[in-house]
């Protein structure tokens, strides 16, 4: 692929490696450096035209790979140049690879679903007069090296079948393990894998109950009424609104509310400032073992209450 810039000069190495910055690489010594604007708008400019022929090939309704999307993804970027092709003395690119980390939920051999951030093939392509040359495996295997990862490790966002026939050829990729999403990964990719293990608490037994426990703490919201008469709470009897039914129908008869409990120390007072009765004070005075205190309060009562017995 072609531009009227200078590739050569832009890209110095054969392959070079882009990351969201998109920034130019280092120059070689002896080399001419253009303006900084120029490097960064040639670089989207290939970016972008790299990642339309890309989508043409696959048949994509929009491109997948562009400058935008680049700078706002952390992924990186292969671009495998051709230094013998100089059409008037400017290069050409190849092809790309284009690779990121992303966090799936994938499904191993036994259909468990498991939590895993893989390096990921995002977008692969060589430029239709140039494949089968072998620039699709040298691009791939810098990659490897440079990522260092393994090919089984790998897992493939929608891949073609072209790219399936190439994995499985160069890296002997055949067997797939079924997943629920676009992404595709191959036997063994679980091998290197250690992801968390998410293990259930255990079931307690039948009333085995720790402390503080919701169990406990919903048993503690509910009051536990105690039995009757405690049960019944000192206040006024209200008179009820219908006259209570006999209990010759065989309905228990109405409890009335309880008296409120009176302190001993209450009680003996009241007692000693209740008057005594007219009898009792009439024993007192025949009975000579009296005491001359008890004689004193008999007689100190009024006369109107004698005068009625």
């Amino acid at each position: 692929m072609e531009f009227p810039f200078d590739v050569d000069a832009l890209l110095p190495e054969r392959i070079t490696v882009l990351d969201q910055h998109l920034r130019p690489p280092a120059r070689r010594p002896g080399t001419t450096t253009p303006a900084r604007v120029d490097v960064q708008q040639q670089l989207m400019t290939i970016v972008d035209e790299l990642g339309k022929a890309s989508a043409k090939a696959q048949h994509l309704p929009v491109p997948i790979t562009s400058a935008s999307r680049m700078q706002s993804n952390r992924h990186v970027m292969y671009v495998l140049k051709d230094s013998s092709a100089r059409p008037a003395g400017k290069g050409a690119i190849i092809g790309f690879l284009k690779v990121g980390y992303k966090k799936l939920f994938v499904l191993d051999d036994r259909e468990a679903h498991n939590e895993v951030e893989p390096l990921c093939i995002l977008d692969f392509y060589i430029h239709e007069t140039l494949q089968r040359h072998g620039h699709g495996r040298e691009l791939f295997q810098y990659m490897l090296q440079k990522e260092r990862v393994e090919p089984h490790q790998l897992a493939i966002d929608r891949p073609s079948q072209k790219l399936l026939k190439f994995l499985n050829k160069h890296y002997n990729l055949e067997t797939t393990v079924p997943q629920v999403n676009n992404f595709v990964i191959f036997e063994g990719f679980f091998a290197h894998q250690h992801p968390p293990a998410r293990k259930l608490p255990p079931k307690r037994t039948e009333g085995d109950i720790k402390p503080y426990s919701s169990s406990d703490r919903e048993f503690l919201k509910v009051a536990v009424e105690p039995p009757w008469p405690l049960n019944r709470a000192p206040r006024r009897a209200t008179p009820p609104a219908h006259p209570p039914r006999s209990s010759s129908l065989g309905n228990s008869p109405e409890r009335g509310p309880l008296r409120p409990f009176v302190p001993e120390q209450e009680l003996l007072r009241s007692l000693r400032l209740c008057p005594p009765h007219p009898t009792a004070r009439l024993l007192l005075a025949t009975d000579p073992a009296a005491s001359p205190a008890q004689r004193r309060r008999t007689s100190s009562l009024p006369r109107s209450e004698d005068s009625r017995y």
